[in-house]
This record gives C-alpha cells, structure tokens and sequence, in this order.
C-alpha cells in the first residue's frame, strides 16, 4: 500500500474523531480541543502506571510503596529481596516511624529457631471449650477476599499457597467457592447477606451453615461487622462483576450490583450479637469471631462488659485498619472513615486489657501487616496472629494497578473477564503466595531473634519506639498508653509457649543465643475439647 493511501486514511480517521469530538456534549475539552484533548484522558487513565515508574520514588507511592512491592515479589519469586547501600528512609524526619530495638545479649532462644513455623500462642477457643477448638499453625495468614471480588484463579492459587504454607485463608463475605476448595484450611467470613447460608429471601440460614461446615476445612468463623475499605457501609461488588456463576453461588441477580447491607438482620445489637456467636459456636463447635474496622468505642466496650461473667464470649477478634482494603468503596470510606490499624487496634486492644481478658481472645491484625516491619510492630501491640490481603495479591501476579472496582484487572487478579483471568495461571501462582507467607515468616523469625525472643508473641510494646519528631521517639507503651503489662502474654500463656517451641520436632531445650540457632519446624497443635 502506497504512502499516501495509508496518510489519507489516517487523515479520514482522524477527521472522523475530530468531528464526533466536535459534536458531542459530553465532555467539554474534546468539543475545545477535538483530538489532541484525548491525550489528557489517556494520561489520566494510566496515571497509576506512569507514577509507579516514572513519578514517584522507591518510597513515595502509596498504598504500597516501589521497595514494599518489590520485597513481595521479589520474595515470591525466592529471589534476592535484600537491599544494599543502606535505607533510603529519612529515618530520622518521619513522624510515626517504627523502630525495632534489638538487644545485644538476649535471654534465651531456642534451637533450631530460624525456620520455625510460628504457631499461634493462643489456642483458638480454647478460652471457651469449643468442641473443635485448635492452635493454628501459623500466625500469619491470608485475609478475607471474595470470590467475585478476586477472579476463580486467584482465589485458586490464594487457596492452593495457605495449603502449602500450611495457613489459614479467611473467604471473604461472598460465600465458599469451588475455587476455595484446593486443600488450605479455611476460615468461613459470614457478612451481612449471609452469601453461602442464606434463605433464598436472603436471611441467615443455620442448616445451610452446617452443610457447608460439614462438607469443607472449614476451621473457623468469623462474622464480619464491617472493614477496613468501607467501613460501615456493607460490601458492594459491581455489575461488571457478577458472573453467571457468581450469581449462583451468591443467590443474586446478574447484571445489577451486588450491594451487602451495612447491618446484620440476625442480631441488631451486642447483646443479641453474642447469643449469636454463642448459637454458631454451639451448633458447629467451631471457635466464632467477629472482625471490624474500629470507630466509636461504644460497641468494644459493651462487649467486654457483656464478656467478663464468662457465660458468653467471642474466641477470636478481627481488628481492621482503615488503611486496609481490597474492596471498592466510595473514595470518603478509604480515606477517611476509620481509625488505621495501630491507633484503632490499641484502643480494641486496651478494652479488654482493663476488664482483664486478653488472655481469654485470640487478637488477629489486618491492614498492611503483610509486611515484615507492620506485621512486628502488630506483634508488640499485642496481636496474636496478621492477616495479609493486598500483600498476597501482589504475591499472585498484582501490580498495584488500582482498577479493582472496574473489572479490568491487566493481571486478572481482581476481575470476572475470562479475556484477563486466562493470564493468571494459579498452580505456579499459588507456589509463589506459598513461598512469599514462608518468607514473611522466616523475616519475622530473624526479628524475633534479633529482639532477643522466641516467638513473635513475646514481642511486647517496650520492644519497639515510634518516631515522634525530629530526633525524639516513645516507645509503643507510652505513646499509646499501655499500661504495665498489657499487649503481653499472661504468665500461664509465656511457660505454655516457650514449652511449645522448645518442644518442636528436632528440638532440644532451649538455650542461650551465644550458642547459636539453627533449623527446624514448629508443627501445629491440634485441640479438641470436650463437648
């Protein structure tokens, strides 16, 4: 084709844009500007992209920054995910700052402590005698995340890497899936639609509950008050993404949003909340939480007081922090509804610390606690267990595109397109969610060491100071008053612990860390109490 058949056709074309640009009311800067205006919204469209790689620097981009993706992937991937040259970290001008105290001389270690598995402290309803009460494995574990919200695939290879992991995956508020099913435990999230035990007038169903406790590894079940993305509002998943098979397995209409209402209609307040949790707990004998973004403090303190006679009681808490979310949610919920993880989990944290009931919950963390320096100071805060969300979607193949409410996923992480979810290839993707939870563990072991302890569990507040201005740092304790005491272990709990890991598989007793510390495996503790 000759040169200038292929200028006159572009010519055409571009006349043709030019004069739709011209005609259109839609936007007001094509009718301006027709053709070259096209060039700002492609800019906009991209704009995530081009800061990840151009703008920003290794430390600016938010909500995870280059050098947070890159120790993700780069773990994944059993890469180097080491750096060099020192931090690029203003360390000393960053208000809020964490800074990891090691000790020089520290007490005691166990040996063989480097790949230590990291069971829980805490056995997970216990407290409460739940028929099927157990310690799980690992204290870091994957988050809720629907299938619907993330792709079959990705859900897939999330399943597949906690088997591996040998860690927990929370489902999410949208039911479980075939895709759930690949052999990991899980935890059965239960929202406000009741999607997996509802009628088919949407109320909570009991017996479609224990159909589905009975046909799946399901360890536990967490009733999901609200979250760090939206915070109140109740879960939504767009149109776009409502598949014929999501649509099934929901119970929902295609083609129309999917929108979880804010409130629970099984129970309307905390009283009648733990007759609920106690109603689950009863009929599956499965340890019962609840999981939620912290506001008003209202609710945690009625819950402690309800608590403390000893009749009634959650096994495990969920607390979320605002920064958290892999949801969509109307800009005002992500940024500003919710108080973030540290500040909102000591204040939940506290409330029970006064009535003196800590040691009687399992505390699990979420909201970018998939990272090594987040997931220790949670630890010190007195966290038992982190989950990890948009960590282990960037575990799977996630590039932080930012387009999860839109169904267009590039990565096919967080999308229903067939076209884009083809790319996601979940075996070799769950190996690497496997080998990044491994990791994230293993880095955890090294801090604990370097600290001078033998489980993340004995991390406590005074173990870490936090940045408060040029030159000047508190520690955890004092800036979020803790008192003496609290976001530790009852002594009871420390002896049990230190039994555990002392008493691991190819473990001797413990000893001193001049003596040095190998290798070995923490195996988990099954617990079955008495009905």
């Amino acid at each position: 084709m000759k040169l200038s058949h292929l200028l006159g056709g572009a010519g055409v074309a571009l006349g043709a844009v030019a004069a739709r640009d011209l005609t259109q009311t839609r936007h007001a800067l094509l009718r301006n500007f027709p053709v070259v205006a096209h060039a700002r919204y492609l800019l906009e469209r991209v704009g995530p992209e081009l800061r990840q790689y151009i703008v920003t620097s290794n430390d600016e981009e938010r909500p995870f920054s280059r050098d947070q993706r890159a120790w993700v992937y780069a773990s994944a991937k059993q890469e180097n995910n080491y750096s060099g040259f020192g931090t690029d970290n203003d360390v000393e001008h960053l208000p809020g700052y964490a800074v990891l105290k090691h000790r020089t001389f520290p007490t005691s270690l166990p040996r063989d402590h480097a790949s230590a598995g990291l069971p829980s402290a805490k056995v997970m309803g216990g407290p409460r005698g739940r028929r099927h009460a157990f310690r799980p494995a690992s204290v870091v574990n994957i988050s809720g995340m629907s299938y619907g919200s993330l792709s079959g695939p990705a859900i897939t290879a999330l399943n597949r890497g906690a088997q591996e992991a040998g860690c927990l995956h929370n489902t999410g508020e949208g039911g479980l899936s075939p895709y759930h099913q690949q052999g990991g435990d899980l935890v059965l999230q239960i929202g406000t639609s009741y999607f997996g035990c509802r009628t088919p007038e949407g109320a909570f169903s009991l017996e479609r509950l224990r159909e589905v406790v009975e046909a799946n590894p399901v360890r536990a079940l967490e009733i999901k008050l609200s979250q760090g993305a939206k915070p109140g509002l109740g879960g939504l998943l767009p149109a776009g993404k409502v598949s014929r098979e999501i649509s099934e397995i929901r119970g929902i209409p295609m083609g129309r949003d999917c929108a979880s209402p804010a409130r629970h209609t099984a129970f309307t307040d905390t009283d009648s909340l733990l007759d609920f949790v106690e109603l689950l707990g009863t009929e599956t004998g499965l340890p019962v939480g609840v999981k939620s973004a912290v506001g008003e403090l209202g609710f945690w303190h009625d819950l402690v007081r309800l608590m403390g006679p000893g009749t009634r009681g959650v096994d495990f808490v969920t607390v979320d922090g605002g920064e958290g979310g892999t949801g969509a949610s109307p800009r005002v919920f992500a940024d500003s509804i919710a108080l973030p993880f540290r500040l909102g989990f000591a204040r939940v944290y506290g409330a029970f610390a006064e009535a003196g009931l800590t040691d009687r919950v399992t505390f699990v963390g979420s909201g970018k606690l998939g990272l090594t320096d987040n997931a220790t100071v949670a630890f010190a805060l007195g966290a038992d267990m982190v989950n990890a969300g948009r960590e282990a979607m960037l575990s799977i193949g996630c590039i932080q595109a930012q387009k999860c409410h839109t169904d267009h996923c590039p990565t096919g992480v967080a999308t229903q397109n067939a076209w884009l979810t083809r790319g996601l290839e979940p075996v070799s993707k769950g190996e690497r969610c496997a080998q990044y939870l491994r990791t994230l563990r293993s880095e955890l072991v090294k801090v604990t060491e370097s600290i001078g302890v033998a489980h993340p569990g004995l991390i406590t507040p005074d173990d870490v100071e936090v940045l408060c201005g040029d030159y000047e740092a508190r520690s955890l304790r004092e800036v979020y008053g803790y008192a003496a005491g609290w976001g530790e272990l009852g002594p009871s709990l420390q002896s049990e612990l230190l039994d555990l890991v002392a008493a691991a598989p190819g473990s001797a007793e413990p000893r001193s860390a001049e003596a040095g510390a190998g290798e070995r495996d923490l195996g988990p503790e099954r617990v079955t109490s008495p009905s």
